[in-house]
């Protein structure tokens, strides 16, 4: 089961700024598909046999950290 990552859009901002989307991306950062909620991208990792995780705090998304991550 391959890991990805659920980024919220767009990446970069503070928490509290709105977010547009969430975004699945693999380790390379290629956008996987996109979704208006994260509850949809979580859902959609798992149907296609992917193991997601999201950030524990919104601006700390390195992906070679990963105590930024945490499996949903």
């Amino acid at each position: 089961m391959a890991i990805v990552f659920i980024e919220a859009r767009p990446k970069g901002k503070t928490e509290g700024t709105p977010i547009s989307d969430y975004a699945v991306e693999d380790h390379a950062d290629h956008v996987l598909a996109s979704f208006k909620t994260q509850h949809e991208a979580i859902d959609w990792a798992n149907r296609n046999g992917h193991s997601p995780h999201v950030a524990r705090v919104r601006h700390l998304n390195d992906k070679k950290r990963p105590d930024h991550w945490r499996a949903a």
